[in-house]
């Protein structure tokens, strides 16, 4: 298991947990050895679902017991996770949340699926490399997320959830046709100046949907009238729209755009004060909050900040608070790791001994 750094220094690279280790031997006999837990390795068994993806299993799950019992487990649990005692943590909520995920992930047991995770391709068009980062969110910790494009949209998908918001959801959706004109250092810091800005474009973004929508619904109607080309219109925030979009987008994609001074506004909090204090360009965009359980969800406007190209940042307008992401560099495999070909022969061998 790859684990994020500790809250909230997204720079620091990815921590390394050994889960589970396959032997091969002689006459294509297999043992499964859990690691999980600190009494060493022990039992376990593998079994494949389906493509792309198997279950662990441990068969002596007493090894994760601690002779201190829950408590002991917790504290270790807490030290190893988040670096840190909970007489550190003085936020009532964010005890909450994290006793909430440390129940949520001990009752597993290192009993798990995993699911192989396809990388997005990357096109010389992309504002940035796409691939996965590390973000800061807020009482929730680091979590891992992957950027991708498409087109005059960029996303980011959640490969580690949190009692709010789950993995595989879209945590931010980038706009790439309206990049955000920042207002000088000064006028930045006034939270409602920033909050100004992006209402508006939000609004620019919701007529042009409705216009975008009633032309369709007219060549819906008219068979004969969407056969031909369609004439450019003369005028009209629409067009206009169109016009700038495409202009955004190869402005921003394929020239190199200047450092401008960034700073967050104020009464707007990060986990990370350390953020960068110059930005390349920003994007209005929408960020997905609900409540507990993923309970009513909504896209709430937000700021895209792009500091180079390993860093970006979002502003949650609504929560006020700002999201820190940095590009995780990490190869995913040490020194003992099996290539994909071999680790995927180890499975078929184990799964032909199993049948």
């Amino acid at each position: 298991m790859y684990l994020p750094p500790h809250d909230p220094h997204v720079d620091d690279p990815m921590r390394f947990k050994p889960l589970f280790r396959i032997h091969l031997m002689e006459r294509k006999c297999a043992t499964v050895e859990c690691m999980y837990g600190h009494k060493g390795p022990h039992n376990g068994h593998i079994q494949i679902v389906k493509k792309d993806e198997f279950s662990t299993k441990c068969n002596q799950t007493d090894h994760h017991r601690m002779s201190g019992g829950r408590q002991e487990e917790f504290r270790t649990w807490l030290r190893e996770e988040w670096g840190r005692t909970l007489e550190d943590i003085f936020h009532e909520h964010m005890q909450e949340l994290i006793l909430m995920k440390f129940i949520y992930t001990s009752q597993y047991d290192n009993c798990l699926t995993y699911r192989r995770i396809y990388l997005p391709p990357s096109s010389p068009d992309d504002l940035i490399k796409p691939g996965l980062f590390k973000g800061t969110y807020g009482s929730h910790g680091l979590e891992i997320v992957m950027l991708s494009f498409h087109g005059k949209k960029a996303k980011g998908t959640k490969i580690t959830g949190d009692p709010n918001i789950p993995a595989g959801q879209q945590t931010v959706e980038i706009d790439l046709a309206h990049p955000l004109q920042l207002p000088d250092i000064e006028t930045l810091r006034d939270f409602s100046e920033l909050s100004r800005i992006v209402l508006e474009v939000q609004e620019q973004v919701r007529r042009e949907e409705q216009e975008e929508e009633q032309r369709q619904e007219e060549e819906d109607r008219s068979p004969q009238a969407a056969s031909q080309p369609a004439a450019k219109p003369l005028g009209g925030e629409g067009a206009e729209g169109e016009e700038t979009a495409a202009g955004a987008e190869g402005t921003t994609q394929n020239k190199a755009p200047a450092s401008q001074p960034f700073v967050l506004p104020m009464g707007v909090i990060s986990r990370n004060e350390d953020y960068p204090r110059t930005c390349r360009i920003c994007f209005y965009g929408t960020g997905l909050i609900a409540g507990h359980g993923f309970t009513s969800p909504e896209r709430t406007p937000g700021v895209f900040v792009l500091f180079d190209d390993d860093r970006f940042g979002f502003i949650w307008l609504e929560l006020k608070s700002f999201s820190l992401y940095s590009r995780i560099k990490v190869s995913f495999q040490n020194a003992e790791a099996p290539s994909r070909e071999a680790f995927d022969e180890m499975l078929k061998n184990i799964q032909s001994l199993a049948t």
